[in-house]
């Protein structure tokens, strides 16, 4: 088999482009030997997967796959040390239809890609149905969010969408929508009786939930914090509540 050593490659140059928002249109790439096991263990469609020579025998049977070196690898993941593969993945777009009742995570314009990849893998550990992300959250394809998601995104659905209808859409098929919030209002999360079904809305890093989710919730919950830090991560703050819930 061919192993390509040029960056200069078309189809190497074609794929780089994944690295950027702008040409994730169908596909994205994930990076490591773990995410691309997990994709496998999902039954994801691989487009391409680049493997170095020395490790060709890890990707015996899989099709797709193109030898490169390492230094072509390197154009190919924005990790410092990458760890053999890299693989681009056929995006799943699911429309958030059919609601039934079940347990979610809403994140409403949560903009740090860290933290949604945190949160995603916490509603996974928890064993949600499903996570919810608004439009203006950070993108769960990038490098940042998919190594802190740890493929988690391959275990649950993942639905990209306006977060005031898909509340509206969970009340509706009878689930209470949960919203942290520092409000006057809001009552401590550990008061709030296990519920079996529930929609928990997590906000904006700086700015928390909008008014509109506000007026729109169910319930308004804090985490009473006895210290004097003004406020918790809110991928820490998420993993509090979620667990207290389920």
């Amino acid at each position: 088999m061919t192993i390509i050593t040029s960056k200069s490659n078309n189809l190497i140059k074609k794929t780089k482009k994944l690295l950027q928002k702008k040409h994730r249109n169908s596909s994205y790439l994930i990076e490591g030997w773990h995410l691309f096991e997990e994709a496998q263990k999902a039954g994801a469609r691989f487009l391409n997967v680049f493997v170095l020579e020395t490790m060709a025998e890890r990707v015996s049977g899989v099709s797709g796959v193109t030898l490169v070196s390492p230094e072509v690898l390197k154009e190919l993941t924005e990790s410092p040390t990458p760890q053999g593969i890299v693989a681009e993945v056929s995006m799943s777009n699911q429309e958030f239809e059919n609601v039934s009742e079940g347990r979610y995570l809403i994140l409403e314009d949560v903009q740090d890609p860290g933290n949604v990849g945190t949160m995603i893998r916490t509603a996974d550990a928890a064993g949600l149905d499903g996570v919810i992300i608004s439009n203006k959250s950070a993108d769960i394809y990038n490098q940042k969010t998919l190594r802190s998601m740890q493929g988690s995104h391959f275990h649950l659905p993942i639905w990209r969408t306006d977060v005031i209808s898909a509340c509206q859409k969970l009340q509706t098929a009878g689930v209470p929508v949960m919203a942290t919030t520092l409000s006057k209002t809001s009552v401590d999360y550990r008061e709030i009786e296990k519920p079996s079904s529930f929609a928990l809305v997590m906000g904006n890093e700086g700015q928390g939930i909008t008014e509109e989710m506000g007026n729109l919730a169910d319930v308004l919950v804090h985490i009473t914090m006895p210290g004097q830090a003004e406020s918790l991560n809110v991928a820490v703050a998420t993993g509090i509540v979620l667990f207290s819930l389920i």
